[in-house]
């Protein structure tokens, strides 16, 4: 089954109402992005965690951006499954998704960031909103990582690497099943192409709902051509 329909790019999610309005998302949830939102301005004043002249459009640039990916992930069909963020950094998209998820299926969100301040921030706002996420201070590639992740129901990231690179970063924690919900912007044609070199996968391109230039890569069957089996 094809993913949920989602209002067409160009409309702006810039309050709490008009992102429970497109998300249908309870007044709990809302409560706990505004909370988000609280912290995040406050922590700004020390550490960058976002880009400042974003700091004003954060329902629309940051929770709606986070949020479209959601209903990417097929859950009313799959509820159960580990949803795994890299990069995580203020926790876009992973923790908008962890907070989604709190009042609709049973997932468990884990998310990967090296910076130990971000990660600080990361786990302050689970803790002030409630929300079970489990949040590892660590390199992705790390051994240490490896080690402590399996592979996920789904997959993804903002802004960490181009495709490429990212294919790399990611593919251990792919299997057959598991599909990456990567944002990218105008550039995704290109870092596709370029990661058809080394890497196999079949993808499609979902229109931003909320930049008209920017889309999301839906992937799966990612494997690295040196592995492929051929007879």
């Amino acid at each position: 089954m094809a993913p949920a329909a989602m209002t067409a790019p160009g409309r702006r999610i810039d309050t709490p109402e008009l992102f429970a309005e497109e998300f249908s998302v309870s007044r709990e949830t809302v409560s706990r992005l505004k909370t988000y939102e609280d912290l995040l301005k406050r922590w700004q004043k020390t550490i960058n965690l976002v880009a400042p002249g974003t700091l004003g459009d954060i329902w629309h640039r940051h929770f709606a951006d986070s949020a479209q990916l959601w209903r990417l992930g097929n859950l009313a069909e799959s509820p159960a499954g580990v949803w795994l963020d890299f990069g995580s950094g203020a926790g876009f998209p992973g923790l908008v998704l962890a907070i989604m998820a709190a009042e609709k299926a049973a997932t468990r969100h884990i998310l990967i960031e090296s910076d130990s301040r971000k990660a600080a921030f990361l786990r302050e706002v689970a803790r002030h909103t409630g929300v079970a996420v489990d949040i590892l201070c660590t390199r992705i590639e790390s051994t240490e990582t490896l080690a402590k992740v399996e592979p996920a129901s789904c997959v993804t990231a903002r802004a960490l690497a181009p495709l490429p690179r990212l294919a790399g970063l990611v593919a251990p924690y792919f299997e057959s099943s598991t599909r990456g919900l990567f944002l990218k912007g105008r550039e995704v044609g290109a870092e596709l192409e370029e990661a058809r070199r080394d890497w196999d996968f079949e993808f499609n391109l979902v229109p931003s709902l909320t930049e008209t230039d920017a889309r999301i890569v839906v992937l799966h069957g990612l494997q690295a051509k040196s592995l492929r089996i051929t007879t």
